[in-house]
């Protein structure tokens, strides 16, 4: 795996449990949380859009992603 350059999300706050993010050069998204750093969520846009909004309500069905362990 390519070494990706970790974005902190501007919704963290300066304590533990910061989200980061950073994208592949294949273009898909990369997640984790900063207390378990080792679990990555991979998701393309697609799935990542799904699953956002999912969250904010709309009903719509998320796309599956996967996790994957350093």
């Amino acid at each position: 795996m390519p070494e990706l350059t970790w974005q902190k999300s501007t919704y963290s706050s300066e304590a533990s449990s910061c989200v980061y993010i950073a994208t592949a050069p294949d273009g898909t998204i990369h997640l984790r949380e900063s207390d378990d750093p080792d679990v990555i969520l991979r998701a393309s846009r697609a799935q990542l859009g799904a699953l956002i909004t999912s969250y904010k309500g709309s009903g719509a069905q998320a796309a599956p992603v996967s996790t994957t362990q350093k």
